[in-house]
């Protein structure tokens, strides 16, 4: 065994008092289109894992036919156990990291829900559990892994736009799959000035330099909105299919015992699946403008930031540390701060409702039709599809809408009043 613990298991916490230079602050964001960018693209055209790992390969480039036929289990089973050791630095890793968490995903799509634990087999467990501790995130699939490390461009040396993306691994439904991605990566790519804004807003406040502060301000609020105008329109993109999503194995009825890792844990572990809310962005920020959600909204979004890579941790982390923008505003008087800071908080609650749209329009759609197709002859849990529990919560494990309402709505509290 490992030494896993039971009840899931965190990644390695930010060491205590330790402070980034302000330059370094950018450096630390690995947002497409910065400094650094998640691997394996576009800093790295590399697509595959070197050829001692072409068993994991050929199966993640296979998975949609492999799980609609229902012969992935049986490939897995075959997958001789393959030791990490081969991989060579973060771009080999995030690689295989994806890999085996889609493979993982994939397997578990023909799950007996009636059993109330999983196992995952040795042979891929092990190996996912030696990635994930190289990386510091958790063996499953992140946000991180979905789409921050899921893409390449078709012509390497074309632009960041829909046209010339793609995705590296797949599961059923390929193409609205593919959309869901490519979207939301194209939301954290508008995002990026805004993050650029962040450390400009708060070096500014270091030198009390309020012209420049306001032009941060001003670039933040513009950075928010081409987030929201990035997200998809009302008719015509649809979600993949929700039995292919990715699923989560804590606080979710369909596996009230978890997982069990075997050779990593007898016991099973708990892990949140991939969720927007482990995006850097948004938690970012919150930091920035002083936003505080409620307690129970607080915990959840806290407890995501243990499925960030290490130092998109470390930068939300250090923007908490710095000087409080809301406070320092404040204290200026200066009305055109006021109105700028307002502008950056109402820009960020108009995103958090347009996403509430796109929930209840997409995703409630989808869960309501999952649900009709249960309820058809012979369906039922033996068949492998989740209980109806499922259909209100996010696949972090959140209750969707009411998460997302109340953050909505303590954004806009954020407001400062005249």
């Amino acid at each position: 065994m490992l030494g896993a613990r039971a009840g899931g298991v965190h990644p390695p916490p930010i060491p205590a008092g330790r402070s980034l230079a302000l330059p370094e602050l950018l450096r630390s964001c690995v947002l497409p289109g910065c400094a650094l960018t998640a691997p394996p693209s576009p800093l790295s055209t590399k697509t595959e894992l070197p050829a001692p790992y072409g068993p994991w390969m050929e199966i993640a480039h296979d998975l949609p036919r492999l799980i609609t036929s229902h012969r992935l289990r049986s490939h897995v089973h075959q997958m001789p156990q393959l030791s990490a050791r081969h991989l060579r630095g973060r771009e080999e890793l995030h690689l295989a990291h994806l890999v085996l968490s889609f493979i993982t995903m994939g397997y578990l799509c023909h799950f007996t829900w009636a059993l109330g634990a999983g196992v995952l087999p040795q042979n891929l467990a092990v190996p996912f559990w030696e990635v994930s501790q190289a990386l510091g995130l958790p063996p499953i699939l992140s946000h991180a892994d979905f789409v921050l490390a899921n893409w390449r461009r078709k012509n390497p040396n074309g632009p960041l736009e829909i046209e010339n993306l793609d995705t590296i691994i797949s599961l059923p439904g390929a193409e609205s799959l593919r959309g869901f991605i490519l979207v939301t990566l194209l939301v954290e790519k508008a995002a990026v000035p805004g993050i650029k804004a962040i450390v400009q807003a708060i070096r500014a406040i270091l030198q009390l330099d309020h012209e420049t502060l306001h032009e941060a301000l001003q670039e933040l609020a513009e950075a928010i909105g081409d987030m929201t105008k990035a997200l998809p329109p009302g008719t015509g993109r649809s979600l993949p299919d929700l039995s292919v999503s990715p699923r989560s194995w804590k606080d979710n009825p369909a596996m009230p015992g978890g997982l069990v890792y075997e050779g990593v844990s007898d016991e099973p572990l708990a892990y949140s699946g991939g969720s927007a809310a482990q995006s850097t962005v948004l938690h970012a920020f919150d930091e920035l403008l002083g936003i505080r959600h409620s307690e129970e909204s607080t915990a959840f979004l806290h407890r995501m930031r243990h499925y960030m890579p290490p130092p998109h941790r470390a930068f939300v982390e250090e923007i908490h540390r710095a000087p409080s923008l809301r406070q320092h505003v404040l204290s200026s008087g200066d009305a055109r701060l006021c109105a700028a800071f307002n502008r950056c908080v109402s820009a960020l609650a108009d995103f958090r409702s347009y996403h509430i749209t796109i929930v209840t329009k997409y995703i409630a759609v989808a869960a309501a039709k999952a649900k009709a197709g249960r309820a058809e002859p012979g369906d039922g849990p033996a068949a492998g599809k989740p209980p109806s529990a499922l259909e209100a919560k996010g696949t972090g494990g959140s209750h969707i809408f009411s998460f997302l309402k109340s953050v909505r709505d303590t954004t806009r509290e954020g407001l400062i009043r005249a």
